[in-house]
């Protein structure tokens, strides 16, 4: 009997880690504080109410594209990353649909509360998940420009929430992030380019070689921080607080992009990881400095402190496990497994 409560118990573990591995939870918190920042300039700031769902919406809605991303993807995860759940076996794909639509569902019965308005967009945000996977990304820049679009939804999503309409200064900010969505995807593909590749997928280093998506995807990144230092022009609450922490996101892009840029035509996945785990911490400093713009620098800070912290420890425990296949055993030596 006991064997049989632990062997239960084992495969439940797994499981488990499955799912939370599917969801990438260094990320996680990136389109909550984008639902935040949307919801701050629209004036919600201040209600508790708007807050929750602006956070928890997208949260759920990026959950989704995790497990349909990796349902679609399964077959060009067998090729380059044959240890990740779906394709190794311990997340079935069912369990992958069930999960994404699941989530899908979640975010829109909050959204509808919230504004019945959303719902085209919401439609339009499923669907550019959908089409992401399935068409856009092996088309080179377009999946790319697909990706950063989905992040610029996220932002007018997060301020219809707190309003009937978007605000018009949200404008430049969703075009800059969506400018520098583009640009972190595509960072992502410098780093995915053997397994692209060999899976027949078009895209930017693929086709142009990786200097060129390289320096394509910095003009992307210069221009969208460009676009969130013109809307402090707008902020209501503190534009100097939105300024100086987005001066502190563009040092750390810049940390991000100088050893890609250095290394040429040739770039290590590894470097190309380092690079984009980066990103994935000066993102969300970049969605504070908005926050810190229209809700003020304090209230910015007493978020994305905590989150920082939460991705940087998460992104060390399993961001590499997750992308790269785990080393083989050396032969005469036991396998620490």
């Amino acid at each position: 009997m006991a064997p049989t409560i632990t062997g239960l118990c084992r495969r439940i573990g797994w499981s488990v880690l499955a799912h939370v591995q599917t969801w990438r939870p260094y990320t996680s918190c990136y389109p909550a504080l984008l639902g935040l920042a949307g919801t701050a300039v629209a004036g919600g700031a201040g209600r508790a109410d708007a807050l929750v769902v602006a956070a928890l919406a997208p949260t759920l809605g990026w959950l989704s594209g995790h497990y349909l991303g990796d349902y679609f993807d399964r077959n060009l995860d067998a090729i380059g990353k044959p240890h990740r759940p779906i394709p190794s076996g311990r997340l079935s794909t069912e369990a992958a649909l069930f999960g994404g639509l699941a989530c899908a569902a979640l975010s829109a019965v909050l959204v509808v509360w919230a504004n019945w308005r959303i719902v085209p967009l919401f439609v339009v945000a499923v669907a550019g998940i959908v089409a992401y996977s399935k068409v856009f990304k092996r088309r080179g820049i377009a999946g790319n420009v697909t990706r950063g679009s989905l992040t610029a939804l996220t932002l007018v999503i997060g301020a219809m929430v707190a309003a009937a309409w978007p605000p018009w200064p949200l404008l430049p900010v969703a075009a800059g992030f969506l400018l520098h969505d583009t640009a972190s995807n595509l960072v992502g593909t410098v780093r995915d380019v053997d397994g692209d590749r060999a899976g027949g997928y078009r895209s930017v280093p693929v086709r142009r070689g990786v200097r060129h998506a390289v320096l394509l995807a910095l003009r992307l990144y210069s221009g969208g921080v460009a676009l969130v230092v013109l809307g402090a022009v707008w902020a209501t609450t503190d534009p100097a607080a939105q300024l100086a922490i987005t001066a502190v996101a563009a040092i750390i892009g810049a940390c991000a992009f100088t050893p890609l840029v250095r290394a040429g035509d040739v770039v290590s996945a590894r470097t190309a990881l380092r690079a984009h785990e980066l990103l994935v911490a000066e993102r969300l400093v970049l969605a504070a400095a908005i926050i810190a713009g229209a809700a003020g620098g304090r209230f910015a800070l007493a978020i994305v402190l905590p989150v920082l912290l939460f991705s940087l420890l998460t992104q060390a425990l399993m961001r590499a496990r997750h992308e790269f296949p785990p080393a083989p055993a050396v032969a005469g030596r036991k396998d620490p497994a």
